[in-house]
């Protein structure tokens, strides 16, 4: 199992690296996909599936794996990045992405047959709620395995993540934790803008979750961060990661614009290179 091998910061950060460069290529080669949101969560996927998680990728329905909920289906070209660096299918399949036929389609699919996919996602504010679901039928069953799930900022301007949120209080689920990619943007713009969710770690405090904030893009932040969460008695924990939209691409960080866009064949050699000389 994956999970057995423990990784240097250093060797993290080099996998991280592996998963930004493979995301992009996928991206560019299929002409579309959401490049700025896949980049800015490379880290948080590395240290969930390399230091987190416990997952046997030979074995990918088994029943004692820890559970991973993408909420913000348009990201799935970093999932499967990580899916793939993490051994699940090799990783020249990434180039089939958004194909005819690929089973890495532009938002995951449980239907797809592609291994490591717990939820079809692609309609915001869903995936809390299927968390709560999983989370508590662990508790029901007297199991050990943890729910994880991921969302975006902007996402939270759905009603259903907060009744979502209630519930997991509610019922003291301290075996979900849940992580905001708080990059400040989403597809029309800056969050504060469009809606303003602020205060946000006020906000879930008071539906009665355990918040931890930190730099997503810092692999030893996002590491104490899910080291905190994982001691939680009960309370489910919200970990608030704030990221930069495009991170390694210094010309695209924090730019809404490339929320869905590819870059051209041109570009990805330039953005390559930036990744590559990412500190």
């Amino acid at each position: 199992m994956i999970n057995n091998k423990k990784f240097t910061i250093s060797e993290l950060k080099n996998i991280s690296k592996e998963i930004r460069k493979n995301t992009i290529k996928s991206i560019s080669n299929a002409g579309s996909g959401h490049t700025g949101g896949s980049l800015g969560l490379a880290d948080v996927f590395t240290v969930l599936y390399f230091q987190i998680l416990n997952f046997d990728s030979e074995k990918p329905n088994w029943e004692n794996r820890d559970r991973l909920v993408l909420s913000i289906g348009h990201v799935a070209p970093v999932h499967y990045a990580t899916l793939a660096q993490a051994g699940y299918f090799p990783v020249e399949e990434l180039m089939s992405l958004r194909k005819l036929g690929s089973r890495l389609q532009g938002h995951p699919g449980r239907d797809h047959a592609l291994p490591g996919i717990e939820l079809s996602a692609g309609s915001l504010g869903q995936g809390l709620s299927v968390g709560v679901g999983m989370a508590l039928s662990a508790k029901m069953d007297k199991k050990n395995w943890k729910v994880f799930t991921i969302h975006g900022d902007g996402e939270l301007q759905e009603g259903s993540i907060w009744e979502a949120a209630m519930s997991a209080a509610h019922y003291k689920l301290n075996n979900l934790i849940a992580l905001v990619d708080r990059n400040g943007v989403q597809i029309d713009g800056k969050t504060s803008e469009v809606m303003e969710i602020e205060p946000l770690t006020d906000k879930w405090k008071a539906f009665g979750w355990e918040v931890v904030n930190c730099n997503g893009n810092s692999i030893s932040e996002l590491i104490a961060a899910y080291n905190f969460a994982l001691l939680s008695e009960n309370k489910p924990v919200v970990i608030i990661a704030e990221t930069k939209m495009g991170k390694g691409v210094k010309s695209i960080e924090g730019d809404y614009r490339w929320h869905g866009k590819a870059p051209s064949s041109d570009q990805l050699s330039d953005f390559l290179i930036e990744i590559e000389d990412l500190n």
